[in-house]
């Protein structure tokens, strides 16, 4: 296997630090809609779309990393030019498999030659070892 390829331990760290990230801006986002008086169901649930929904793919398709990439010093790129990011409509498919997929996506990591676990399939990408 290529030593580019991030490897499982580095993705599952990711993953915890990703879920920490999204617990914290879940709190914030109470606390900041708590402040105020009144607050309809539609800007709550656009705050929770957002925050939970699009905070991976808006960075992974913008930066290539979300915060627990970034800190784990792996990025996710286009598998057929490695120097892109995905876009944000595959980001999305990207995370929404590995969301309802959960572990059982990361089974195929250690089979695979590029280390790809099933929402990269899917997603049309690749995670790598940040080259600094």
């Amino acid at each position: 296997m290529d030593d580019k390829y991030a490897h499982l331990f580095s993705r599952v760290k990711a993953a915890i630090i990703d879920s920490i990230v999204l617990i914290v801006l879940m709190y914030a986002a109470t606390w900041v809609l708590g402040a105020f008086d009144e607050v309809s169901n539609y800007v709550r649930i656009s705050v929770f779309v957002f925050v939970f929904l699009i905070y991976e793919p808006i960075l992974v398709s913008v930066f290539g990393a979300s915060v627990g990439h970034f800190f784990n010093d792996i990025v996710v790129k286009k598998e057929h030019d490695e120097s892109k990011n995905i876009i944000l409509p595959k980001a999305i498919i990207r995370f929404i498999f590995k969301f309802f997929l959960g572990w059982i996506s990361l089974l195929t990591i250690q089979g695979d030659k590029k280390r790809k676990a099933i929402h990269d399939f899917v997603g049309g990408s690749v995670v790598l070892k940040y080259k600094k």
